[in-house]
């Protein structure tokens, strides 16, 4: 068996491994069991991200249905007349590519890219964890076996998160309605979709007519998407602070520790628990906390701006107050998935302050008008602040400044600018005595060296 494991030549036979574990094992999962170890004793050592995608379409395709030609026309129908009343609502241009219905497959398909971004500092975290584990127990005498076993160790331990990963992406698909429902930009570019089978889900309770409740959640779907594609750097902005998040997860070792202790091979369930759980994440650092808080006010900010512009465009919808209520219930609680996704990641994405966002949107809105409002997204340091969040007066006031043409006054970067500019340029204007004589002298050099004053 172990010549057969680290070679991964030939077929292992899984009846003989249960008689010689004693336990009760299915010998098709036994030898898928034993295929997926012999595939990171010959690995490389990185993540197996091929592994997250087939578990989540696994679970996606379980009881996905296909999308009928009943709900694609009804679909496209509130897609067109969505597009029409965000006219009137944003300035902000629709998008190049017309929205579509997507099975949870889809989405699973079309989203896995930036799940994988996302979830990499974690994974590479585990992994590395475990590698460290095994080095720090092992005896002097045996380092060097250990050396080539922490390859092994970094597959394994990377190709578990990867499957974990995979299941909540793939629980996450039956939760879903839109692309731009979780919060972050997940869909590619400039691309909106809903998702049909979901969208009657969450519809089945909420006695709206179903023709009031697509208009909403297609204007609400298109504002995200082109808000994303007006502001291009916005999307890498919200990945970055993502990142930057995560990339401060470390493992705790301990945990780890403890948990290898008493662990039973008999009951894998523990270790797949401990991973969705959370348990292996220590409590955040005060660096985690400050990026935490920075990344949710980014997401309050986009998600209060969506809200605003929703509102207006569907503000012929009688049941519009009702189902925006509805909507940010469910982003304010969250379903199973995303909260295993906050477990298995330590990062929560559900916006605090999305009703503040809103009113501060709502604010400017009724102060300098929908032009304005937009326009701070051009650039990035346009974009509002925790603490005009907070004030929204100072950004107003800013704004009402800008459109009368008066200069804004200066802060502490713009005094401190100011300083540096001034002390270069009374470095530039210091001579040395003499050198403006030789240069002179140089220049009648010059004009006696070429009389037409042709440059050397």
């Amino acid at each position: 068996m172990i010549r057969q494991l680290f070679g991964g030549a030939g077929e292992i036979d899984p009846d003989q491994l249960s008689r010689l574990s004693g336990m009760q094992i299915d010998p098709a999962m036994m030898q898928t069991v034993m295929r997926h170890l012999q595939d990171a004793f010959a690995g490389d050592g990185s993540i197996s991200w091929d592994l997250t995608r087939r578990q989540a379409l696994h679970i996606a395709n379980q009881d996905g249905l296909a999308i009928t030609q009943g709900q694609r026309a009804d679909l496209d129908q509130a897609f067109a007349l969505a597009n029409l009343w965000l006219g009137e609502a944003t300035t902000i241009s629709e998008l190049a590519k017309p929205p579509q219905p997507i099975t949870r497959g889809g989405w699973v398909e079309a989203t896995l890219p930036v799940w994988q971004e996302l979830a990499e500092p974690v994974a590479t975290s585990i992994a590395d964890a475990l590698t460290a584990a095994l080095r720090d127990q092992a005896p002097e005498d045996m380092q060097g076996l250990v050396q080539g076993a922490g390859r092994i160790m970094r597959t394994v331990g990377g190709s578990l998160f990867a499957t974990q990963l995979g299941h909540v992406v793939g629980s996450l698909s039956k939760e879903v309605v839109s692309g731009g429902d979780v919060g972050i930009p997940l869909m590619p570019d400039g691309e909106a979709a809903i998702l049909p089978q979901n969208f009657a889900d969450f519809g089945r309770d909420l006695e709206i007519p179903d023709d009031q409740l697509a208009l909403y959640l297609a204007a609400r779907e298109l504002a995200h998407a082109r808000l994303f594609r007006h502001a291009r750097w916005l999307r890498l902005h919200v990945i970055s602070q993502v990142t930057e998040y995560a990339r401060g997860i470390h493992v705790d070792t301990s945990a780890l520790e403890e948990l290898a202790s008493r662990f039973d091979p008999s009951e894998p369930e523990e270790l797949r628990n401990a991973i969705e759980s959370g348990a292996l994440l220590p409590t955040r650092s005060e660096t985690q906390v400050e990026a935490l808080r920075r990344l949710e006010n980014l997401l309050a900010t986009i998600e209060g701006w969506v809200d605003v512009v929703t509102a207006a465009a569907t503000s012929r919808l009688p049941s519009a107050p009702r189902i925006a209520e509805a909507v940010r219930r469910r982003r304010a609680v969250g379903g199973p998935a995303e909260q295993a996704l906050g477990s298995l990641v330590g990062l929560e994405l559900r916006p605090r302050r999305m009703r503040e966002a809103a009113a501060m949107w709502q604010a400017v809105t009724d102060a300098v008008g929908v032009a304005a409002r937009d326009s701070l997204w051009d650039y990035p340091d346009l974009m509002p602040t925790a603490e005009d969040i907070d004030d929204p007066a100072a950004l107003i006031a800013r704004l009402e400044a800008r459109a009368r043409g008066e200069a804004p006054a200066p802060d502490a970067f713009d005094d401190a600018l100011a300083e540096l500019l001034e002390a270069e340029s009374g470095a530039g204007s210091t001579e040395a005595p003499g050198e403006a004589d030789a240069a002179g002298h140089a220049d009648e050099q010059d004009d006696d060296e070429h009389p037409g004053g042709r440059p050397i």
